[in-house]
């Protein structure tokens, strides 16, 4: 693993935990429960050995930001501009990016109790299933060709210049954009962008999404883990979905319960997989910051660029 993160400092979560000064976490068991995913192992203890440190690095790399736009700003005689701290979350379908971004959502809103924190996951910025359909790339759902760039480009440009934006919304429920439905976001102090392509850009090749990023996350995994975690969350998603025909998993009931987990095998193994190993951990090192979770969900590792 150490010639894979050659650029990257390697602190033990041991080490890490005491590189944040001991207190209680602005959260309760409740609170942690409400913002993870279905299958998410996490607990008040890993807020604390992991997620507090991780709060406070940020609070450097933010006044390094600031610093630097205000000497800018007095370089280039002009007016200081109020934009958002922007933070990139990628990683594996099903490795916990959600659920670290909720929960980073909800830390940076109680550190900074003036600030306003929100968050848009690229989900957004899928091409509707319509769309998918008659490009025939409905299988490649998730490959960087899914996503419309462009708009989600001009999206992170205009949170950049401190404008204000409207971009679609996504629902796993329907599997699919929601028509007519959107989110607007208007220059909040910290932005959270979470998804498996926030590393890429396929459409123009002089300009990466990490290029508007003042901080960057990689949650990273072994992929035999991360394929066990998706047959998990597949499975649970299967029980939610029985009494509700229009939920996009109930479909997958009529194959009985073997048959759907192995068909989730295939998506695994001839999308998910190669979606992962061609796009997006060839990524990783794009991030400041990595995140290693052993098989029981635990992040044991931390890599940080040096």
């Amino acid at each position: 693993m150490a010639n894979e993160f050659i650029n990257f400092e390697k602190i033990s979560r041991h080490t890490w935990q005491h590189l944040h000064q001991k207190s209680q976490p602005p959260l309760n068991e409740a609170e942690l429960n409400s913002i993870k995913s279905l299958n998410d192992q996490i607990s008040i203890q890993d807020v604390t050995d992991i997620y507090l440190p991780l709060v406070s690095l940020i609070k450097i790399y933010k006044k390094a930001q600031e610093n630097l736009s205000f000497s800018k700003s007095i370089f280039l005689q002009k007016d200081l501009n109020n934009r958002p701290f922007i933070i990139g979350v990628s990683g594996s379908v099903a490795v916990g990016k959600s659920t670290t971004s909720r929960l980073l959502q909800l830390l940076l809103a109680r550190t900074f109790k003036n600030s306003s924190v929100e968050m848009v996951t690229t989900d957004g910025f899928l091409y509707p299933n319509a769309v998918l359909s008659a490009k025939n790339m409905l299988n490649h759902k998730g490959f960087p060709e899914s996503y419309d760039m462009e708009l989600l480009l001009n999206f992170l440009d205009s949170m950049k210049s401190g404008q204000t934006a409207e971009i679609p919304v996504y629902s796993h429920e329907i599997y699919d954009i929601v028509p007519g439905q959107s989110q607007t976001l208007s220059a909040p102090d910290f932005l959270i962008v979470e998804g498996i392509n926030v590393f890429q850009n396929p459409v123009n090749n002089r300009l990466y999404m990490s290029d508007y990023f003042d901080f960057s996350i990689y949650i990273d995994a072994d992929s035999k883990h991360i394929e066990n975690w998706y047959l998990e969350r597949f499975s649970t998603l299967l029980d939610l979905a029985k009494n509700d025909e229009e939920n996009y998993y109930h479909r997958f009931l009529k194959m009985g319960k073997k048959g759907a987990l192995d068909f989730a095998r295939d998506i695994w193994k001839n999308i998910n997989l190669i979606n992962l190993e061609k796009y997006i951990e060839p990524t990783r090192n794009r991030a400041e910051l990595i995140l290693h979770k052993a098989d029981d969900h635990k992040i044991d590792e931390i890599y940080l660029k040096k």
